[in-house]
């Protein structure tokens, strides 16, 4: 999820394939079937905010359990949503998938109730310690990014930054590793080996900085921190998945299309 305008450079590079929220700049026409919504208030006895149908789909597939249970059926694209028939089960989903967004758009949506700002883990948050900052002169320019397990620390060139837990220094999205790939568009050395017939990259991406900069520290610590809370939230989110399916669904019949 982003609050971003998605480009090529999201993901996997194909910046367009997206589901957006709204088909509107001025967010009043969602983008979701009304045979849906009409549905779901009919289920649920109440009118549904689609707003709290994509924070449902947040909810229940945007951590590992949902890869893991339906691995075998993603192989064929195309998201299943398992929807609950059940009002407050899905309140419950909504409600954990706001908190998703939140942490995925870093602190841009979904803030009510949040300290104003980035994410922050409240206890033993990733930290530069003393000694650790990541130099800013051209001769330490990092170029090589490691994690120790047993200090829980991640070394980035001669600079680290402590609290990092291995599940956040393994986070992974379709096989791409969060970190390595974050890392990858900042270090001193991004050349990128041609793959095929391409045609070679614009000489503008020679036009880079000659020193590792402040904010990517700030940038670096805040996706530490987004990532951790986003561990903590997972098995949440996988005990919700399996209450769902164990529970009263709604039949794919009855929608007749999602998003349009």
């Amino acid at each position: 999820m982003t609050a971003l305008p998605p480009d090529k450079h999201h993901y996997s590079g194909r910046g367009g394939h997206v589901f957006a929220l709204w088909k509107d700049a001025a967010a009043t026409d969602p983008n979701i079937s009304p045979t849906v919504l009409t549905q779901l208030a009919k289920t649920y006895g109440a009118p549904v905010d689609p707003v709290d149908v994509f924070a449902y789909v947040a909810a229940l597939l945007a951590h590992p359990a949902y890869v893991e249970r339906f691995r075998d059926d993603l192989i064929q694209p195309g998201l299943r949503v398992p929807l609950t028939a059940d009002a407050a089960l899905f309140a419950e989903a909504a409600k954990l998938g706001r908190e998703v967004i939140w942490l995925h758009t870093f602190g841009d949506r979904f803030a009510g109730g949040h300290p104003a700002g980035a994410p922050r883990v409240a206890t033993n948050p990733p930290t530069v310690p003393k000694g650790g900052a990541i130099p800013s002169t051209p001769d330490g320019f990092p170029d090589s990014l490691d994690y120790d397990a047993a200090a829980r620390r991640l070394k980035v060139g001669t600079g680290h930054i402590d609290n990092v837990a291995p599940e956040v220094w393994a986070y992974e999205v379709s096989g791409k590793n969060v970190l390595r790939q974050w890392f990858s568009y900042r270090r001193k050395d991004r050349e990128r080996p041609l793959i095929g017939d391409k045609r070679k990259p614009s000489p503008l991406g020679d036009l880079q900085p000659e020193h590792w900069l402040p904010e990517y520290t700030s940038e670096l610590i805040n996706v530490l921190n987004v990532l951790t809370l986003l561990v903590e939230l997972e098995p949440k989110q996988a005990d919700l998945l399996k209450r769902v399916i164990d529970g009263p669904l709604i039949p794919a019949s009855r929608l007749g299309g999602g998003v349009r």
